[in-house]
């Protein structure tokens, strides 16, 4: 079949101003989702920021309003509204209207910052409903509004005023964020993450009446004490080291506790590189390397059979929470998203900075070093002891049919991309999902009894249990290592790109037990293969909690609300008596049901697990999985009240 119609110039679409970013704003913002409608706030807020770490600004006020709008004004030098003179507009236009114009890219306004592409509150403009600027400057207030991105007015003059700063107003088109409304905890986290990265400058959150304010004085030093409260330390003041190398503001914040788990958070300009980078592989470097010599120099390291040993990265990390945060005039950032860093210079700037610091501080510090390299040795210990299981996991090829558990069902298809895995509970349960899925792209791995708790288990108990053994071997991904240091990787560790399902999918029972293995399978996930949660391979099934029988007619339901409307249209239909039965486990369902209801791929509902939060994640595992009793008392009596249906 042929197609008629030229291919020509006039074929061409040109999407002018602001309509690139309406036509596509994944492109701009990532997604239109949740994650998509908080970017907008972070876009204006970071600019205010910006004014702030160039030192005109020392007052945010961030407030969510009650049509859905949301208001950032600062006390910074206010946008600047004089005519433009190769484009003809008012500064404050160009930069509300126009993508890559600001200020962003002339050195002299901005050391550094964190939005460099020069999009950001034009992109806001365009994917909001209405939005107003307020510039308040040289004793006069300034006004523009628009509509989805289209000035509505010249920039006009609105009185005198005291004040200056910009405030910047918008409603997001909640027909672009389809079902989305704005999350007060994500705002209120994300302000409070920056007043620790931006010590000094008060930030305000406003939410009806509620008013809370963010000051932190003490910087990262707080903000690691705000991240282990929950822990219990094996020092008490964390080691803060902040200075400058090389033209590159560096603050580094750290400290131990008694578990078996590192948490370390790294920013660029404000920015969190969940994904790190050079200068996180600078700080790994500088760590490892800073321990070992100073426990050489004082001879703290004992030999094992006449062998001098030496810590490994994991040794020296174990029970580990850092943040460091850089500042860099020009970052360079892996793809749009901004979450990894690779300027090659930085690695060696963070290194030589971080080692300096912590030198000197361990030989000021002697006991607080002691107490560090003590953990260490005992992590190295364990090591070892989980050499032979590690081994084990890592024994053979994952492409070697023969190295996987043999209790693993494995599909045919040889594209990841297309596999998915089922952990399930239970061989019962296990065995129905055989018989039910579809043997093509459909693996099922039965896990019996409860996994170990990650949150509580150190490296050689881990790897010793056998569930944990099964899964990493079928999964096919390794287990460990660093892939921010090549100095530390060897054949064996963790390798994303050996993944051989691209969905992992939880599905256990919907009851007490089953709730308490996949938080447990979440914990082992979270904590030691945390690149699945955050590349979006992890999701959890949900199996239907009533069975509707009436007459032939069968419906399911997932919900206690769905079952009450699936009753009442069936009540009114006919006087046909209905049967209702509640599942107490996967078991209880046949294979055909399983299929239909949970597995098959154009009816089932997967819930994916993703972390927009990695602060307030680590912190519920903490409080829920974690040694302290006290944290996790608070979190269920504060939660008990949403509790509505409890199996006992």
């Amino acid at each position: 079949m042929t197609n008629n119609k030229q291919y020509q110039a006039e074929s061409i679409t040109v999407l002018k101003g602001l309509e690139a970013v309406r036509k596509r704003p994944a492109m701009y913002i990532g997604d239109v989702g949740k994650k998509g409608l908080h970017h907008l706030v972070w876009e204006v807020v970071d600019n205010s920021i910006d004014e702030a770490m160039a030192g005109h600004c020392t007052s945010i006020t961030v407030e969510l309003l009650s049509d859905g709008s949301i208001s950032v004004e600062d006390n910074g030098r206010g946008i600047p509204i004089d005519i433009h003179k190769e484009e003809g507009k008012s500064g404050l236009e160009l930069v509300m209207t126009v993508l890559h114009a600001g200020g962003k890219f002339d050195k002299d306004s901005y050391k550094v910052s964190g939005g460099l592409h020069g999009v950001g509150v034009s992109v806001v403009n365009a994917l909001s409903e209405w939005c107003k600027a307020e510039v308040h400057r040289d004793n006069q207030k300034y006004t523009q509004e628009y509509k989805i991105g289209i000035p509505q007015t010249q920039v006009e003059k609105s009185g005198k005023t005291d004040k200056r700063g910009t405030k910047i107003t918008f409603r997001p088109d909640y027909s672009v964020f389809v079902g989305q409304n704005y999350d007060p905890e994500i705002i209120k986290n994300r302000l409070r993450e920056l007043s620790f990265l931006n010590s000094g400058i008060k930030i305000i959150f406003k939410n009806n009446s509620n008013e809370e304010e963010f000051l932190s004085d003490g910087g990262l030093l707080e903000f690691v004490k705000y991240l282990d409260k929950n822990h219990t330390h094996i020092f008490d003041t964390p080691i803060h080291l902040k200075g400058e190398k090389d033209d590159t503001p560096i603050e580094m914040s750290m400290c131990y506790n008694e578990t078996y788990n590192e948490t370390i958070l790294t920013f660029v300009n404000n920015i969190n590189t969940i994904e790190g980078g050079t200068h996180l592989a600078g700080f790994k470097t500088a760590l490892t390397r800073s321990l070992n010599k100073y426990a050489t120099k004082n001879n703290l390291i004992k030999p094992v059979k006449g062998k001098t040993i030496s810590f490994g990265g994991e040794d020296v990390r174990e029970g580990l929470t850092c943040v460091l945060s850089i500042k860099v005039p020009e970052p360079q950032f892996e793809g749009q998203t901004k979450t990894k860093l690779g300027n090659g210079e930085i690695k060696g700037i963070c290194d030589s900075f971080i080692t300096d610091g912590l030198t000197s501080f361990f030989e000021q510090n002697p006991e607080v070093a002691k107490k560090i390299i003590t953990k260490a040795e005992y992590a190295a210990k364990a090591r070892e002891a989980a050499k032979k299981a590690r081994e084990l996991i890592r024994r053979k090829s994952v492409l070697d049919i023969s190295a996987l558990p043999g209790k693993l069902a494995d599909c045919s298809e040889k594209d990841p991309a297309l596999s998915e895995i089922y952990f399930v509970e239970g061989d019962s349960a296990g065995g129905t999902a055989k018989q039910g899925r579809n043997r093509k792209f459909q693996a099922i791995l039965p896990l019996r009894g409860k996994v170990i708790n990650a949150e509580k288990a150190r490296i050689d108990k881990l790897l010793s249990n056998n569930e944990i053994q099964t899964i990493i071997t079928a999964l096919g991904t390794g287990f460990g290592g660093d892939s921010d240091n090549l100095e530390e990787t060897s054949v064996g560790d963790f390798d994303i790109t050996k993944l051989r399902y691209h969905k992992i999918v939880i599905m256990t029972d919907a009851d007490v037990d089953g709730s308490h293995i996949r938080t447990l399978l979440l914990t082992f996930l979270f904590r030691k293969m945390p690149q699945l949660i955050e590349q979006g391979h992890v999701y959890i099934a949900q199996p239907p909690l009533y069975k509707i029988t009436k007459g032939k007619k069968i419906e399911y339901a997932y919900t206690d609300e769905q079952r009450d409307l699936i009753l009442d249209q069936m009540k009114s239909e006919s006087k046909t008596p209905i049967s209702l039965a509640r599942y107490k486990g996967l078991g209880e369902m046949t294979a055909t049901q399983l299929w239909e209801t949970t597995m098959d791929p154009e009816i089932r509902t997967l819930l994916q697990v993703t972390m927009d939060n990695a602060i307030e994640a680590d912190d519920v595992f903490t409080r829920l999985m974690g040694d302290e009793v006290e944290p996790r008392r608070e979190f269920i009596v504060s939660k008990a009240k949403f509790v509505s249906n409890l199996d006992l």
